[in-house]
């Protein structure tokens, strides 16, 4: 998740608000030999570093594909995991917001919207 630095935040100051609000957790699943994580994840690694989120605040977990096709490593099963990059938004232990691989628009894009509507509905 090597920040891609060519990333505008300026471009998007609403994503990066929505990603630096205070407390969130993200969990980020995802593996070097996946091409959807090399190109999705340093766009939002830089959006993370935009957003001032400290490390402490970024959990990294490691997928493995598994001869059948599924997916191993941490939290696999405990999250659901079966596509990658998957992220997850936590709060105090509760989930906020999940991107998925399919998903349409970019990692940051997709979570701050998520983030946002969760606000405005509660």
């Amino acid at each position: 998740m090597e920040p891609n630095p060519a990333w505008d935040a300026d471009s998007y100051p609403d994503v990066v608000d929505a990603l630096g609000r205070d407390g969130l957790v993200f969990r980020v699943w995802g593996g070097d030999w996946c091409k959807d994580c090399r190109s999705q994840l340093p766009d939002f690694g830089a959006a993370l570093d935009a957003a001032g989120v400290a490390e402490d605040r970024i959990e990294h977990y490691p997928v493995e594909k598994a001869e059948d096709g599924s997916k191993v490593g941490p939290k696999v099963e405990e999250y659901g995991i079966e596509l990658i990059p998957t992220v997850v938004v936590e709060r105090d232990g509760e989930e906020l917001a999940r991107f998925v691989e399919e998903e349409r628009q970019p990692i940051a894009v997709y979570l701050a919207d998520r983030l946002r509507e969760r606000e405005l509905s509660s």
